[in-house]
């Protein structure tokens, strides 16, 4: 209790703590991002359980890893070594991920390109098979961006209630933030395409940070930011377009 409360009297710690959050909600947007896509690809009424249940896994798995950084920290140690390339665990789960995430949006990109048709007499096994498979997805990205989150909160601060709060924080983020996004993404289906992209980009930046090429998260997210603001630009345009010529009618 005395070293809580010499915590919450520390300046430094607050300081920790609001830098940590935001970090943690930054990084939470490629998960989030990835959620809202995949579970929009369910039936309307499932969306919302996958998207809940979705981050509550994610927010389990943070806890859970915070009790082990000890283990997590020893992942950062080289365990194999390939044509002179160290690797350690955290590399490999880095690399397995961003090969996932590149494969689920070149596999959504083509779906979009061209859809396939739907088989009516099997609707509810697709249903069923289809919320299976996106938790098992969701389930595996959410232990890829949990790893990084957690290394990424124990670099910047060796205060275990500091990332608590943090990973809690951050994670109440993603659920008040899951459903308006995924909304907005499923109302607009050219910011889809725009989201695949980022998640191209987010996997070759995971592989990057496995071969051990640092990338700074700044560019990545400067670059996110940009285009994000120029899809706006682009509805906003349409949408103007489509009031004009509503008026002239």
């Amino acid at each position: 209790m005395e070293y809580l409360l010499q915590l919450a009297a520390s300046p430094t710690a607050w300081v920790a703590l609001a830098t940590l959050v935001v970090m943690e909600i930054v990084l939470g947007i490629d998960n989030l991002i990835f959620i809202s896509i995949l579970t929009n690809k369910l039936p309307e009424q499932h969306r919302q359980k996958a998207r809940r249940i979705g981050i509550g896994m994610a927010l389990i798995l943070r806890l859970g890893l915070l009790s082990t950084i000890a283990f997590i920290v020893q992942l950062t140690a080289p365990v194999i070594e390939v044509f002179g390339q160290a690797f350690s665990w955290k590399d490999m789960i880095l690399i397995a991920g961003g090969l996932f995430l590149l494969w689920k949006a070149t596999t959504e990109i083509h779906h979009s390109m061209d859809p396939a048709p739907e088989d009516p007499t099997s609707a509810t096994s697709t249903v069923t098979l289809g919320f299976a498979a996106a938790i098992g997805q969701i389930l595996m990205l959410d232990m890829v961006f949990s790893i990084d989150s957690i290394i990424t909160a124990v670099g910047m601060t060796e205060h275990l209630p500091i990332m608590i709060i943090a990973v809690v924080v951050s994670v109440l983020v993603m659920l008040l933030a899951a459903d308006p996004l995924a909304k907005f993404i499923n109302d607009n289906p050219t910011v889809v395409m725009l989201a695949l992209g980022f998640l191209i980009m987010i996997g070759m930046t995971l592989i990057a940070e496995g071969f051990g090429a640092h990338v700074p998260k700044g560019y990545v997210y400067a670059a996110m930011a940009f285009s994000a603001a120029i899809e706006v630009l682009n509805m906003m345009s349409r949408r103007a377009r489509q009031k004009r010529v509503s008026a002239e009618a």
